[in-house]
Formats: C-alpha cells, sequence, structure tokens
C-alpha cells in the first residue's frame, strides 16, 4: 500500500520548544548552544569515555554497518564534534580521504581527532557547503537535538546525497517506560553533571550534560522526525531501537 504524501503540517522545525532555564528565547538558542560547545569542545572525549564505559566507538561503528556503509562510499558526518562517529566510518571504509566532517563550532573542530585525511569544514546541517549530489553517505550523532530546524536541515541531507545514497541519524530518545525513564533522567540530569564536573578542566561541562537531558525529554518524538525525513523525499525510513533510548534512523535517496 502506498503512503500519502507528507503535507507541510505534519513535518517538525525546530526539535524542541525554548529551555529558558538556559538561554531566554528561540533566537538565542543557536548563540547559547555555539558558546557551550566551543567551551567544553577540550573536556567533551575525555568525560565521554568515562560515561560510554569503553562501548561508545563499537555501538558507533556497529550503528554505521546497520545502516550500510560500506568501503568505498563517501561520507558526511554532520556535527562531526571531536570526531567520534567519523572515526568509526574511517575505520569502516579503510581510506581516511573519503570522509568528510562539517561542524558549526570551531572549538569542537579544533579538538577533533581523526585519521590524518579527513577533511574538516565549518558549516551548519541547516546550510551544508557542498554542491547537490556530493556523498553517498551521510551521517550524524547526536546532534539532531542542537539543530534549529529539522525539516530545513533534512532537505539539506537529501540535496547532498546522490541519488541511493544512505544516511543514518544517531540520537539518544526518551524511554517510553516510565522507570527506565526515571533512572536514565537521575543518571543525566545529576550523576553525569556530577562526573563531569570533576572530570573537566576547562568550560562550564556539567551544565552541557545536563542540557543533554532537558533537551532529550523535550525533543520531538520518533513518529516526528521519521515523517519529517519523509516529508524532505527520503524513502525507507526506518528507526532501529537500542536498549530502549539509543535510536538510529536509517533512510535512503530515492
Amino acid at each position: 500500500m502506498q503512503k500519502s504524501p507528507v503535507s507541510k503540517d505534519d513535518v517538525v522545525h525546530a526539535p524542541h520548544a525554548p529551555l529558558t532555564d538556559y538561554y531566554p528565547s528561540e533566537d538565542a538558542r543557536r548563540g547559547w548552544v555555539a558558546d557551550m560547545f566551543d567551551s567544553t569542545a577540550p573536556d567533551y572525549n575525555r568525560i565521554e569515555r568515562i560515561l560510554g564505559l569503553g562501548t561508545g566507538p563499537w555501538y558507533r561503528r556497529q550503528a554505521l554497518l546497520r545502516a550500510g556503509l560500506a568501503p568505498g562510499m563517501r561520507t558526511l558526518d554532520v556535527g562531526v564534534g571531536t570526531g567520534l562517529v567519523a572515526q568509526q566510518a574511517v575505520a569502516i571504509l579503510g581510506d581516511a580521504a573519503l570522509v568528510t566532517g562539517v561542524d558549526p563550532s570551531p572549538g569542537m573542530l579544533a579538538n577533533t581527532v581523526v585519521p590524518a585525511g579527513v577533511a574538516l569544514v565549518e558549516g551548519r546541517a541547516e546550510r551544508i557547503p557542498f554542491p547537490d549530489n556530493s556523498f553517498d553517505f551521510l551521517s550524524m550523532g547526536y546532534a539532531l537535538r542542537h539543530i534549529s530546524d529539522l525539516s530545513l536541515a533534512f532537505a539539506e541531507f537529501h540535496r547532498v546525497l546522490k541519488p541511493g545514497g544512505r544516511l543514518c541519524i544517531l540520537e539518544i530518545t526518551c524511554p517510553e517506560k516510565p522507570l527506565q525513564k526515571l533512572l536514565l533522567k537521575t543518571y543525566a540530569r545529576h550523576v553525569v553533571p556530577m562526573l563531569a564536573r570533576l572530570a573537566a578542566r576547562s568550560g562550564n561541562t556539567s551544565v552541557l550534560w545536563r542540557y543533554y537531558w532537558d533537551t532529550i525529554e523535550a525533543c520531538a518524538v520518533p513518529a516526528d522526525v521519521m515523517r519529517t525525513l519523509e516529508g524532505a523525499g527520503f524513502a525507507s525510513v526506518k528507526r532501529h531501537l537500542e536498549l530502549g533510548m539509543f535510536s538510529e534512523y536509517q533512510a535512503q535517496k530515492p
């Protein structure tokens, strides 16, 4: 049975309402988020390793493989940050020259750790600085909650992918089960910021990790994200879920 086209009313723009505990309005969000990532970039990888308990690289690689990343694919990692997803893309592809990372944060790009040959470019998901039909694969790891317009970003993803190109968006989703949500909220809202404060050497890292949970709790639900991907022109849109909270959105440009 053929699906009905997605109307403009069904797509999502801002991934969540303004979180006024951190910034006063939607207009102020972009600047606040940029400053936060710039200031905490030197600590990001070290704290992620502590909190991920060594599982991060393995999980990211498996997610990319599930989404169809294979040797020979020219790959764009949007929101490359410090390079955690891009590193695993290089491991799969076997050629660092096939991977390009884009990020709006100069601080993050200055602290990116990737193999020699990976190109790093400053740019935003809503305005990717590459021509149409440039890439075979596009990934984005845990940045969906921080972009300003999902519909615009997904249209850009569709534009820069070649026909047949594949998409993989990794995100933490608020668990549906109340007990699991309570446990995750306690860990992310209280334990993680405390550990981050102890491990950090610069910036207000504890605020960043507390903000992470608040964006997870407020973020658009998976069904809305998937409809917005379909509205941008993607086909075969699906979601793979791990541990009730790690969402992998997969799609393909027809």
